[in-house]
């Protein structure tokens, strides 16, 4: 293409995006319609969506004429570039169209079970009962082991407590909450 079609076809443009001029648009069309599905079949598309994507990007010439600037590219650049990535947006969406319906990670989730939700808010009042009938220093190292998710290590560091401290606070808070729920026969402790 000389320097002076290359300036022609970018004036053209320029009229479709001022003028809304058709006889401008015909004349890019013509020239460029084929070419654009020569191109996208280059690049794999078959038949059928070569065309339709260069009637894509010739309708997006024709309503979006005045995002092309003459000065940052000519026309056909602009359009060729227009052209591949609608082509890349076909091929994304081909891809996720692809989804198994009856993939496991696209179901919803099955509705719990209320009985299940009644026993495990049941559970969860005792627990917190016979966790306020904790010692506070017990109370407070198995509140940040388990609430807070924090390590032992970390607790003492927190705490300014020894290891050892902690580790045993733990196991002595452990053992008292096991008496309490397994004393509570409204509590199922498995």
């Amino acid at each position: 293409m000389s320097l002076t079609q290359v300036q022609y076809f970018s004036d053209l443009i320029v009229k479709v995006a001022k003028d809304r001029d058709r006889a401008a648009f015909i004349e890019l069309f013509d020239h460029f319609a084929p070419r654009l599905k020569g191109y996208l079949m280059k690049q794999g598309a078959d038949e059928a969506l070569a065309e339709e994507v260069a009637q894509d990007v010739m309708m997006t010439l024709w309503r979006k004429a005045d995002l092309f600037d003459p000065k940052k590219s000519n026309a056909s650049t602009w359009l060729f570039r227009v052209a591949r990535n609608r082509r890349i947006d076909r091929i994304r969406r081909q891809k996720s169209a692809a989804l198994d319906p009856e993939d496991p990670s696209l179901q919803p989730t099955p509705l719990p079970d209320i009985a299940e939700e009644m026993d495990a808010r049941l559970r969860e009042n005792r627990v917190r009962a016979a966790l306020s009938q904790l010692p506070e220093e017990q109370r407070n190292v198995v509140r940040l082991a388990f609430f807070a998710g924090q390590s032992h290590s970390e607790i003492a560091e927190h705490t300014g407590l020894p290891l050892g401290t902690v580790k045993s606070r733990i196991r002595l808070a452990f053992g008292r909450l096991r008496q309490l729920l397994e004393t509570d026969s409204s509590v199922d402790v498995d």
